[in-house]
């Protein structure tokens, strides 16, 4: 990782609170409808039919304005996840925005994110979405590569992955397009040339993960970890040669087009969740543990939540959240500001995984400039094994 100067995104990020979390300003809501199920996908999907999606809009309007009677700021950011939200039609997608729109005034203020599939919209339904307030359009490209597709399940072509874009641009919307590597059969600089001069402004790039009971996972699919730690580095250089600059582990972007959403989870402010298992990070409530700095929350599988069941919710304390901040904050390009940890947690990092950062600074892995803790280039490759010695460290 390159040393920098801090500019105005540098800026914004070290700009967070301390203290418990506060009144969240931004939404993450969760559209678990796909025109196909991909066979490395684990999240919380399914094929729509139209009674199920019917009352998938009526108890999100519900939850909505349950949520906004508690939480009734203004959002700055929104963030329509899935599943394949640019799959709902366009009465649906409006009651959604209608239902932001009485509950909080409006979409997100500085951003608003939706996830499309290439083959679900075109020039005109992408210029409806920007009139109705949506400002980013993330696109699940995944390759420009037709077998490579056919390969991950995917419903659309190259080509129509790239028009996709050309349409979204067009009706003024900010791209962010994801391009999945270390595919079998996969030539991974041929998908991040195409993405890097496809015009979109932010690129995440994630190698292939084989999770647990997906298709993929009883089909045997291996990942070859030498190919997926050289698309790794081949995607920082691709990318920043056609000047977007990696500023988190899979995120790469031209300077001013980083992800405002995304920033609220990695430095640990609070989000709203909506919608079947949405999660969500709230301040503490009356009956939570004293010393909670905020409460994680996951809303139930489609099922139970139509019956309007409650989220889980996990209290998070100070040195819980330490980890956490640790765990995103090392992530991205401007590391973990400690002296804010210790104000917000009063959890010292120095003094409580002294053998954790000795060992990951001795190899190198790490690095302190001042009161910042970053990860070198090489300790960026090597995270998750860096973090497991501090969650280690903790535990003993």
């Amino acid at each position: 990782m390159r040393r920098r100067r801090a500019g105005p995104f540098a800026a914004r990020l070290h700009a967070a609170y301390t203290g418990p979390v506060e009144a969240p300003r931004s939404l993450y809501l969760h559209v678990p409808f796909c025109p196909q199920v991909c066979p490395y996908c684990d999240f919380h999907k399914m094929r729509r039919h139209e009674g199920l999606v019917a009352a998938y809009v009526e108890r999100l309007e519900d939850e909505a304005a349950a949520l906004a009677a508690r939480f009734p700021n203004p959002l700055r950011t929104a963030y329509l996840g899935g599943g394949t939200p640019s799959h709902l039609r366009d009465h649906e997608l409006a009651r959604v925005f209608a239902a932001l729109r009485r509950c909080w005034g409006g979409l997100g203020a500085l951003e608003t994110t939706l996830e499309a599939d290439p083959g679900t919209f075109d020039a005109e339904r992408a210029r409806r979405w920007r009139e109705a307030g949506v400002t980013r359009l993330s696109i699940g490209m995944q390759s420009t590569q037709d077998p490579v597709l056919r390969f991950l399940g995917r419903g659309h072509t190259g080509a129509q992955a790239l028009q996709a874009v050309r349409d979204a641009l067009g009706a003024g919307l900010h791209v962010s397009l994801d391009v999945i590597t270390a595919v079998p059969g996969q030539d991974a600089r041929a998908d991040l040339e195409a993405a890097a001069t496809s015009g979109a402004q932010h690129v995440s790039v994630y190698t292939l993960t084989v999770e647990p009971f997906t298709p993929f996972a009883q089909r045997g699919v291996r990942v070859d970890d030498e190919r997926a730690a050289d698309d790794f580095d081949l995607a920082e250089a691709v990318l920043r040669q056609h000047g977007l600059e990696r500023y988190e582990v899979s995120n790469h972007a031209r300077p001013g087009f980083e992800s405002h959403h995304n920033r609220v989870y990695w430095r640990g402010d609070g989000w709203l969740a909506l919608g079947p298992s949405a999660a969500g990070f709230e301040p503490p409530a009356s009956g939570d543990p004293p010393g909670a700095l905020g409460v994680r929350t996951r809303n139930p599988p489609i099922k139970t939540w139509l019956r309007a069941e409650p989220p889980e919710r996990t209290p998070v304390n100070g040195p819980e959240l330490t980890l956490e901040l640790l765990m995103t904050g090392l992530r991205t390009r401007e590391g973990v500001d400690l002296a804010r940890v210790r104000a917000r947690t009063g959890v010292d990092v120095a003094t409580r995984y002294p053998r954790a950062l000795a060992l990951a600074r001795q190899h190198a892995l790490l690095r302190l400039d001042g009161d910042r803790l970053l990860a070198t280039r090489a300790g960026t490759r090597v995270l998750n094994a860096v973090l497991r010695r501090f969650f280690a460290e903790a535990a003993a």
